[in-house]
């Protein structure tokens, strides 16, 4: 047990019904329409709005002091990521429940107010989520079931992704990842655009794990919300993610480029955000097979790459993809000794 599972949120009364957390990096314009929308579309519910900034460099705390004096600042000094930034704004929370809710989100038609109505006639559950929407209304990803092993990482991979994903539907596996919800589905972990969980709940699983900078984080959490109680993603409510819209400018990737590919810049961070994650989740040996698998996949890459250089006139794939997810999974091997020894360490790629 690591020593974010044992940490406690200090705070000793919880008067308000809900505690908004979004992390700001460069988002100032994102950061205050989802404000608006959570004004605009919340009225039966008591709560607090805290802004947590990763050094963004900008005037977004006047803008916001302006426009929205009664919300909370804090400022990080550096770029801390998703996890440090929401746990300081945790620590601090007056909420009997947190909401972790990215900037790049917009609440739709009382999506609070519902959800929270849900959530707690839903008792024994520790945590929930709400259909997520692509801007022209169509479904997102929402959350998910677990994978033993976490092999559903795999998918991202190049050709052999395309192998398992064959096989996957050949042999009628259960798809793992949510994307329409219909009513309430339990899941094992939700998409951390909207995170919504009890404050006595992370009490006792432990704020978000801070070696992770992004990307994975709330996967692990997940985990350890799950062994308390039992996660739902709700229908009704429904939010819009934008998707990457944050994340996107600290990688400089275009739309295009800002899928989980995993030879850019973007992918190292997954890429090794996710290795640390089932390290941390399914421990060493799954580590090591998952780590295998990446290997096992270079030759394969660098035959698809051939052989579609020869026979198609448009390609997939190019040498350079090849040179970089060699790169980015030499990243992984250059953190080695510390994933397997699962010590602290800030995982952030640059």
């Amino acid at each position: 047990m690591n020593n974010l599972e044992k940490e406690h949120i200090s705070v000793d009364v919880k008067n308000l019904d809900l505690t908004i957390i979004i992390v700001n990096y460069k988002s100032c314009k994102l950061v205050t329409d989802c404000i608006e929308s959570v004004y605009r579309e919340t009225s039966r519910h008591s709560f607090e709005i805290v802004v947590v900034d990763n050094d963004s460099g900008d005037n977004c705390r006047e803008v916001l002091s302006v426009s929205f004096p009664e919300v909370k600042w804090l400022q990080m000094g550096y770029n801390s990521g998703f996890a440090r930034a929401n746990n300081a704004a945790i620590r601090i929370a007056r909420g009997k429940n947190v909401l972790l809710l990215n900037s790049d989100t917009i609440v739709l038609n009382r999506a609070l107010d519902k959800v929270l109505d849900l959530f707690e006639k839903d008792s024994q559950a520790v945590a929930c989520g709400v259909q997520l929407l692509n801007t022209d209304g169509s479904h997102q990803i929402s959350g998910a079931h677990f994978v033993k092993g976490g092999f559903n990482f795999l998918l991202p991979l190049p050709y052999l992704g395309r192998f398992i994903r064959y096989w996957g539907y050949k042999l009628k596996t259960r798809v793992p990842s949510i994307t329409s919800v219909q009513e309430k589905v339990s899941v094992d972990w939700i998409v951390g655009a909207f995170l919504m969980a009890r404050s006595e709940v992370v009490d006792k699983a432990g704020l978000l794990d801070e070696d992770f900078f992004m990307y994975a984080e709330e996967i692990e959490w997940c985990s350890r919300l799950r062994k308390q109680g039992d996660m739902y993603l709700y229908g009704e409510p429904q939010v819009i993610h934008l998707g990457g819209a944050t994340s996107g400018d600290y990688y400089d990737t275009t739309e295009n480029e800002n899928g989980k590919n995993l030879w850019n810049k973007k992918g190292r961070q997954v890429m090794l955000s996710m290795m640390v994650r089932i390290r941390k989740q399914y421990g060493v040996f799954w580590f090591l097979i998952m780590l295998g698998i990446f290997i096992v996949e270079i030759p394969i890459f660098a035959v698809g790459v051939l052989i579609e250089k020869i026979f198609k006139r448009k390609v997939t794939f190019s040498w350079k993809n090849l040179s970089n997810y060699i790169e980015n999974l030499g990243c992984v091997f250059n953190h080695f000794t510390r994933i397997i020894n699962n010590k602290p360490y800030f995982y952030k790629t640059g």
